[in-house]
């Protein structure tokens, strides 16, 4: 697929938690997918010198599919991107009652509009993190419910569907950033290979590349149960009850289509 600009909404999984930048900010796999997408573009297009793809980015962290939709699709549609992907759900999932069906229609009603907009659109979903978090099983389930419903919902259309959740690679631990609910770079880079190979683009390898030599998951200093839980689970639970979130006061990183700086290697 050659696209000349590519726009990305969803939660903390498109915003690209867990594979900060040295300077703290969120890189993530929707980045690489954009450069690949731009790669690709810049060797259809050798006369333009690397320039004229475009690249936005309205996801953020914590969202439900609702707060996606109504605050993000429409002014990424409004840029008129020629391809969108869409992520959502899985806090949804997390939630103490939800209805997979009502999400999944969500989900695919979304992609229609924007397809009637004549924009290409594919549904990514998030990995699984399941194995290594509490209740795992209850949230596995119903990962596993919504992840059927959409393919269900896709049969015989031309809008892509990248299921990362099925993807049984991606539930090794090392793939997980310390609080294990968000990818590290590792799980971003694989992801952006499963959605430029569902694109049918090349993977670029320095979408594979950590941030810095030596740096890996060997560096990752994983907590202690009871340390684990006092940092990570219960202040989670502790926003659900309140009604808080990590994305509280957050805006998009990137909500107009920018330039991607290529690479040289590339």
């Amino acid at each position: 697929m050659i696209v000349g600009s590519y726009a990305a909404i969803g939660d903390s999984f498109s915003e690209g938690m867990g594979d900060e930048l040295p300077d703290g900010s969120p890189r993530g796999w929707a980045d690489l997918v954009a450069l690949g997408l731009a790669a690709a573009h810049a060797a259809a297009h050798p006369e333009l010198g690397g320039t004229g793809f475009g690249y936005a980015n309205f996801a953020i962290r914590g969202r439900l599919l609702g707060p996606i939709l109504a605050e993000q699709f429409g002014p990424a549609v409004a840029l008129r991107p020629e391809l969108l992907t869409i992520n959502g759900g899985g806090n949804d999932i997390m939630r103490p009652r939800v209805s997979v069906a009502s999400t999944a229609d969500r989900l695919v009603a979304a992609a229609r509009e924007a397809e009637a907009a004549g924009i290409r659109v594919a549904i990514v979903s998030g990995a699984d993190p399941t194995r290594h978090l509490p209740l795992g099983p209850v949230f596995k389930a119903r990962g596993d419910e919504l992840a059927v419903a959409v393919r269900e919902r896709l049969a015989g259309s031309e809008t892509g569907f990248i299921d990362n959740w099925s993807d049984a690679a991606l539930t090794d631990l090392r793939y997980w950033s310390v609080d294990r609910l968000h990818l590290n770079f590792l799980g971003h880079a694989r992801v952006a290979g499963n959605v430029l190979a569902g694109l049918g683009v090349e993977v670029p390898d320095a979408a594979h590349a950590p941030h810095a030599p030596g740096s890996g998951v060997d560096d990752i200093a994983r907590p202690r149960t009871a340390e684990y839980w006092r940092h990570y689970v219960l202040p989670w639970i502790g926003r659900r009850l309140t009604g808080r979130s990590s994305g509280d006061g957050r805006v998009a990183k990137r909500p107009t289509l920018l330039p991607v700086e290529l690479p040289r290697e590339l």
